[in-house]
């Protein structure tokens, strides 16, 4: 029979919704008859899936199995463990596509799924396709097996391969995500002093919510640092894709910071190489990457986009501001917050400088985090446009590869649409305090306009 899904479940680059309000065991069950279906009509045959640790996972696991299953296709479950895992599994074993359970660095009662398939990012028109194959009810039928395999080991191993790094004190802080156990085996193979917080999965993250990028939830990661000297500190979001990092200093490095560090490497190997970021990203890393002689661009926000866009140009890295960084030099060039935990041990080692001190070079722009801005769902796009409208009139410097990203003598300010959240994104770069609050009374008058009232 039919499935409709919530109309907020079918997001631009992955499923989320809310367990028992938007998202229910019956919408993971249409999930898989409906992805099943896509594998069955290109040929395929085997699918992997995986879950995080949240404590809706297990039910929209037992579900999503069901409908690959009955729409004919073998399912491998890895079980418990991080996004990452789920990426490798589908990179090296003999399947068509794969599935991860996770809500990512969303609340607790969040959850949803990232896809891939035929080793590609699965996401925009292809999330549409598989919510109109389940509003048709055009499902392939069948009997597929179910089973269980560990790839824990293998994917542990894969992170440590050619390692050669130096021995580090280093702060590891799991949030109590899905990539706890991982971290809990990398900190016995890998040489120096290694202290771990809150490596237990619990889905009810008791300690701190796993989203690296606010500060406040680092603040357990950098009084670890500081208090046993230590060289670094790295932190992982829910579902371990995304990385935040402290120094030695206790400050925090930003996702487009550790991408001019992560540039500066690979670049030496890859003189002239692509390297792609998000719209969010400081003007600072794309003026860092063309003076190392390389060749910046700036792309849409969102680890699929960002992804695509490095295999169709042959980028060897790419990354988010957000803490999305992917390496296609000597690995598989998805999202990995603990493959890039390991490249930057590599990174002091091959530099010979701690990571403070390569932060010390790391060129300074006054910037934001981001701010976020709550808005109806419904609303988010149209808003953008109409303000995008109003500064075509205008006459601004406006780069509209994501949003609107407005250039000007003080700076830049981006405004753009969440596309995993009812809200409205935005983030401003200066030179200097002066320019910062130009920038600011230019964005919130422009959100005024649209009848969004900012808070505080």
């Amino acid at each position: 029979m039919a499935h409709r899904f919530h109309p907020s479940l079918l997001r631009e680059y992955d499923m989320r919704g809310v367990f028992g309000d938007t998202l229910y065991e019956r919408d993971a069950h249409a999930v898989g008859r409906s992805f099943g279906t896509l594998v069955r009509r290109r040929g395929g045959s085997r699918v992997v899936i995986g879950r995080d640790g949240r404590l809706s996972s297990p039910r929209l696991e037992s579900a999503l199995a069901d409908g690959l299953a009955q729409s004919g296709v073998d399912v491998l479950r890895i079980g418990i463990g991080p996004t990452p895992m789920l990426y490798y599994a589908e990179a090296v074993l003999d399947v068509d596509g794969g599935i991860q359970i996770t809500g990512s660095h969303n609340p607790a009662d969040h959850n949803g799924f990232k896809l891939v398939l035929a080793h590609e990012p699965f996401f925009g028109a292809d999330i549409t396709r598989l919510g109109s194959i389940a509003a048709d009810g055009d499902w392939e039928e069948g009997s597929g097996r179910v089973e269980s395999i560990d790839i824990m080991d293998g994917y542990v191993a894969r992170l440590l391969q050619g390692f050669a790094g130096a021995p580090c004190r280093i702060g590891w802080d799991a949030g109590n995500g899905a990539a706890g156990p991982v971290i809990d085996k990398l900190v016995q193979l890998l040489p120096g002093e290694h202290h771990t917080l809150f490596t237990e999965i619990d889905g009810n993250f008791p300690h701190h919510h796993p989203d690296p990028t606010i500060e406040a939830n680092l603040q357990d990661l950098r009084a670890l640092v500081l208090s046993n000297n230590l060289h670094f500190g790295v932190a992982f979001d829910g579902d371990g894709d995304r990385i935040g990092v402290i120094d030695g200093r206790g400050r925090i490095i930003q996702g487009d910071q550790l991408l001019g560090l992560f540039a500066e490497l690979v670049l030496k190997n890859r003189p002239g190489a692509t390297i792609v970021a998000d719209v969010k990203s400081s003007q600072a890393l794309f003026d860092h990457v063309a003076a190392l002689g390389g060749r910046p661009l700036m792309w849409k926000t969102g680890h699929s986009h960002i992804k695509s866009k490095m295999k169709e140009v042959g980028s060897p890295l790419g990354g988010e501001m957000t803490g999305h960084i992917m390496f296609a030099d000597d690995y598989y060039g998805f999202d990995d917050g603990l493959y890039a935990a390991i490249r930057l041990i590599r990174a002091a080692s091959e530099s010979g400088e701690t990571i403070a001190a390569l932060h010390d070079h790391m060129p300074v722009m006054l910037n934001t985090p981001e701010l976020r801005f709550r808005v109806e769902e419904s609303r988010k796009f149209g808003i953008v446009e109409e303000i995008l409208s109003r500064l075509r009139v205008e006459g601004a410097r406006v780069d509209e590869t994501d949003g609107a990203r407005v250039a000007s003598d003080s700076g830049w300010w981006l405004l753009r649409a969440s596309n995993t959240q009812a809200e409205l994104v935005a983030r401003l770069e200066a030179h200097d305090n002066d320019g910062l609050e130009r920038l600011r009374t230019q964005l919130l008058s422009q959100l005024r306009q649209s009848g969004v009232v900012p808070n505080g």
